[in-house]
């Protein structure tokens, strides 16, 4: 199965339009937020469904030097998933996601409503549910694509993997308000194939150039 997008080339920097956040005059600020574009081919025989995941696995696992001006993130932190985009039950018969078509106005305070989206598919929970879950203005359920957002001072460049998945099943076996780590760990019995497109995104100053 092949995954492929018009939004940037599979390994190039991702543009701030897919973005949460981008680079400001005095510090980052709030991008457009958009989803990138997708097209898939190849498709093995006995696929009933599709399911997309996007995850970051270079944000840090600890929070103690996040977005500290007077330092940076060192590169040797261990780190962990943070789940972008959780998106099941896509039909068979799909062959492209659209520029925008689940996510076109910003990031939605208390976030995008869910599960059920379009196609007849569902959205899952993002991992920005958990990062806004402290602050009364913006906690809520993030369900659907919420971009790159890493922290301003990590010195690590960060690498978002888009991963199709191709399965047997025409529903995942999930329900309710689902995780990204959830999704993933239900559909691996039934994974025909698997496709991915990547992207780099980072906010540090310093690695910009």
């Amino acid at each position: 199965m092949k995954l492929t997008s018009t939004s940037w080339k599979n390994g190039a920097r991702i543009p701030t339009r897919y973005a949460a956040g981008k680079p400001g005059d005095s510090g980052p600020t709030m991008s457009d937020n958009v989803n990138p574009q997708f097209t898939w081919s190849e498709v093995p025989e006995g696929t009933k469904s599709f399911a997309l995941i996007c995850h970051d696995g270079d944000v840090p696992s600890r929070g103690d030097d996040v977005n500290k001006p007077d330092r940076e993130v060192p590169s040797d932190l261990p780190r962990t998933d943070f789940f972008h985009w959780v998106l099941t039950d896509l039909p068979a018969s799909l062959r492209e996601i659209k520029e925008g078509e689940f996510s076109s106005g910003g990031l939605t305070p208390k976030g995008k409503p869910g599960p059920a989206t379009l196609h007849g598919a569902r959205h899952g929970l993002n991992d920005y549910t958990g990062w806004f879950a402290g602050d009364p203005a913006m906690a809520g359920q993030y369900f659907g694509y919420d971009g790159c957002f890493p922290p301003f001072n990590d010195s690590l460049l960060h690498q978002y993997v888009f991963t199709l998945y191709a399965l047997s099943v025409p529903k995942a076996p999930v329900e309710g308000s689902f995780t990204g780590a959830q999704l993933r760990e239900a559909i691996a019995p039934h994974v025909l194939a698997r496709a991915s497109h990547v992207g780099i995104y980072t906010l540090n100053k310093n690695l910009l150039a």
